[in-house]
């Protein structure tokens, strides 16, 4: 029994294989603030190898495509504007089916933002006295309170008026700087929302439209999502149907891998984006609930999960850990899971 449970689960395919796009996230992903993470520049221009088109899709609302552009290729990517897609194309697609084009829309936010709304043929205002047809709203670090509270003004309810639309870029609550977490505008939204009671529609990830608008783009569907946060890269990569891979070198860590929900499960957990083009250990599900990944073994006794190998690496277990958990159905608030499996090798 111990030589089987020392035994190695097969190698199945590397995560790339079969994929014609490559979407990647890219705080947490490709750059930290603005230091490139360590390997992801020689691996990315490595995935785009002329049968593979790679996409960067962001969430961030402060830069146009062009800047985003161009700080990819300072770091050695092989970028071009039209290589990415971002939160602010999503919006300004969005707000197009909602009102005529023409219209003066109230922005919060910054460059990236104004930008992909003026050359969807929107006017532009940052004053709720100037009756703006609708409120769109995205980061920039320059936002302040007066930026909020012109949002407050022109959504608030008036007698006899139907509900000034309301659309966000995305939901990020923090992204990743050399620093640490900063907030995000998922944080800013809540402070609007707070005092308007009420919630706009999102354009970013995890909303489809952003997918949507890569995959028309790069005529392809099947895709695999690259991404370091569960709630959105790999949430929204779940809801358009392509399948995702979360690489630990950004802001969800092993603790809330093991705890994600069914609709935040990836596909593979990668450590780093190398391993993106390494064959994939395969899950082996035992007829006793016991998961197996590599040479770790980890099965359910009732409410605890249980170590049965450690594996040779410590991402072997964090593997079977999930497996295991994930497989339970069980809701993680009422788990004993050891430390072990959710310790964070990879800070």
């Amino acid at each position: 029994m111990a030589l089987f449970g020392r035994r190695s689960t097969p190698a199945g395919p590397a995560p790339l294989e079969g994929a014609e796009l490559l979407l990647a996230d890219l705080d947490g992903v490709v750059y930290r603030g603005k230091q490139g993470i360590p390997g992801a520049v020689e691996q990315l221009n490595r995935a785009a190898d002329g049968t593979r088109r790679l996409g960067y899709v962001t969430n961030n609302a402060s830069r146009t495509d062009e800047a985003v552009a161009a700080q990819l290729r300072e770091l050695g990517l092989h970028a071009e504007a039209g290589d990415v897609v971002t939160s602010p194309q999503a919006a300004a697609a969005l707000l197009s089916r909602t009102v005529p084009r023409g219209s003066t829309v109230l922005v919060i936010g910054g460059d990236g933002l104004v930008d992909e709304l003026q050359k969807a043929g929107f006017s532009i205002t940052r004053s709720a006295e100037d009756s703006p047809a609708a409120v769109v709203q995205g980061f920039a670090p320059e936002i302040g309170w007066k930026d909020l509270a012109e949002a407050a003004f022109a959504l608030a309810e008036e007698p006899g008026r139907e509900p000034l639309p309301w659309i966000a870029t995305n939901t990020d609550w923090t992204f990743p700087l050399e620093r640490g977490l900063a907030p995000g505008n998922g944080t800013l939204v809540s402070a609007v929302h707070t005092a308007v009671q009420r919630l706009p529609v999102f354009a970013g990830k995890p909303e489809t439209p952003i997918f949507e608008t890569a995959f028309e783009r790069f005529g392809s569907r099947q895709a695999l999502m690259l991404g370091d946060r569960l709630d959105t890269d790999i949430k929204g990569a779940r809801a358009a149907g392509i399948r995702s891979a979360h690489v630990l070198t950004g802001v969800d860590r092993p603790k809330q891998l093991v705890a994600a929900s069914a609709d935040m499960q990836p596909d593979y957990i990668i450590q780093s984006i190398d391993e993106l083009h390494l064959p994939y250990p395969e899950t082996v599900i035992e007829k006793d609930g016991t998961a197996r990944v590599g040479a770790a073994r980890v099965r359910m006794n009732g409410h605890a999960a249980e170590i049965l190998h450690a594996g040779n690496e410590p991402i072997e277990l964090l593997r079977a850990g999930c497996a295991a958990i994930w497989g339970s159905g069980l809701a993680i608030y009422g788990l004993q899971i050891p430390e072990a499996i959710y310790a964070d090798h990879w800070r």
